[in-house]
């Protein structure tokens, strides 16, 4: 239990606390500054502007898409046999030109063949040289035989005459009748030997066609023992070895051609169809179906870069628009092809365009009219920072028709004239005054970009 003493010690230890609080807040209250007031307005903001006006503006549209190769040969036997010459470099990887011999079988089946086939042909000449003859030997021996038919008429005219008036016997006018009738004989011989002819004539024509599609199906399985690169090509995978035996429609290899390359680039499909819509006519001729036909693709420029490494590009162009959406994300599918991917290629510092590169694709083509464009920083949540004509702010709700590349498109909201401020205000209270500077140098560099200048640079 604590004395009453110590108790009444404590109490007048915290009194005394207390009295020296109220004591220096009196004190601090009474000896306060009041804030001094002064009438000279803050200085006005200094702020960057650029002149709206309607800029010459090229539309684009980006997307990813993997290089292939625009033609692709898959080597297949037309005849078997041995093989029994391979090129030494027939390797996957391997680049040969246009003719290289790559692989030969064996052709001595195929030689023996077109020897037969040739045989046979000379036989068949021969015997059409001798049916010739025949028919010249036939069309003398009837000419004679016929002449002799006329003498043998006469003669018979001539007794059956005499012995109407009995100067001749009737045995003797009997055997110049079965004469006659010999001789006649023999010229209806003859002429049906004639009328035989052509139908041996056409059999042995037949035989001779027979015979020649033959001796060409020979030489041409004799050629495709023999497989050359038609163009210029880099081999794939190779499934063939010397002294294999291959058989007719077996897979040799693959290989893919030099002359172009395609990307099947992925697009957006509200970038696509800006993009298309500007290239379109107002009215089509009836009946037009194809694509090409109502929009000139060739005005659509295409650059290629490939993914991963700064500066490696290629020009290109597009050809056509594959039928459908990408199931997965809807985009239009647009096949762009480059000429000569390997024309211009230093490995490893500029690789050519190949088989499974990832490649990013922009497509541009101009816009019909000009837009008024102000760089995408300049937006605040809808509205535009600009100054009046008694450098004041102005904080102005815009319609923005879409961005591109950060550079943004305005459909209503802007004229041409207003000035445009570039920084970004801090606060920002509707009338404040501005210390205002164009920024030339920033104008131009917006309209570099906005038609399509690449080396103007991110920032307008």
């Amino acid at each position: 239990m604590i004395p009453r003493g110590q108790r009444l010690g404590r109490g007048l230890m915290v009194l005394a606390g207390v009295a020296v609080g109220v004591a220096l807040l009196v004190f601090f209250v009474a000896n306060r500054q009041i804030p001094e007031r002064s009438d000279t307005p803050p200085p006005p903001a200094a702020v960057a502007v650029i002149e709206a006006r309607p800029l010459a503006f090229r539309l684009e549209a980006r997307g990813h898409g993997v290089a292939r190769p625009a033609e692709t040969w898959q080597a297949v036997a037309n005849v078997s046999g041995r093989v029994v010459e391979r090129h030494p470099a027939l390797e996957s990887g391997t680049l040969l030109p246009e003719g290289t011999l790559l692989l030969a079988l064996d052709p001595s089946r195929y030689e023996l063949a077109e020897a037969e086939a040739e045989a046979e042909l000379a036989s068949l000449a021969g015997e059409l040289a001798q049916l010739e003859a025949e028919e010249a030997n036939t069309r003398r021996l009837l000419e004679l035989e016929r002449q002799a038919l006329a003498l043998a008429e006469q003669e018979l005219s001539r007794i059956e005459r005499l012995a109407a008036s009995g100067s001749v016997s009737t045995s003797q006018r009997d055997a110049q009748r079965r004469s006659t009738l010999g001789q006649r004989q023999a010229v209806t011989s003859l002429e049906n030997t004639l009328a035989l002819l052509p139908a041996r004539r056409d059999v042995l024509a037949a035989q001779r066609e027979r015979a020649t599609v033959r001796l060409a199906q020979a030489r041409r399985d004799l050629e495709d023992t023999r497989i050359k690169a038609p163009y210029d090509l880099r081999l794939a995978e190779v499934a063939v070895e010397l002294h294999q035996f291959v058989g007719a429609g077996q897979r040799l290899f693959e290989a893919d051609s030099l002359a172009a390359a395609e990307v099947e680039a992925r697009i957006p499909f509200s970038m696509m169809r800006r993009l298309l819509g500007s290239l379109a006519p107002a009215e089509l001729p009836p009946g037009t179906l194809d694509l090409s036909e109502r929009i000139d693709l060739a005005a659509i420029g295409a650059e290629l870069s490939l993914v991963g490494a700064p500066g490696v590009g290629w020009e290109g162009k597009v050809v056509r628009v594959a039928s459908g959406l990408d199931p997965a994300t809807r985009a239009v599918r647009v096949v762009v092809r480059v000429e000569a991917p390997w024309r211009d290629a230093r490995p490893p510092d500029r690789p050519p365009l190949q088989r499974d590169m990832y490649t990013r694709v922009r497509l541009s083509a101009p816009s019909p009219e000009a837009r008024l464009v102000v760089p995408a920083s300049a937006l605040h949540q809808g509205e535009l920072y600009l100054v009046d004509g008694e450098d004041h702010l102005v904080r102005r709700p815009v319609t923005v028709a879409f961005e591109q590349g950060g550079l943004a498109v305005i459909q209503a909201g802007l004229a041409t004239g207003e000035r445009v401020v570039l920084d970004d205000l801090q606060p920002a209270i509707e009338g404040m005054a501005l210390s205002v500077r164009r920024d030339e140098a920033a104008e131009a560099r917006l309209a570099a970009r906005a038609r399509g200048d690449a080396s103007a640079g991110e920032r307008p």
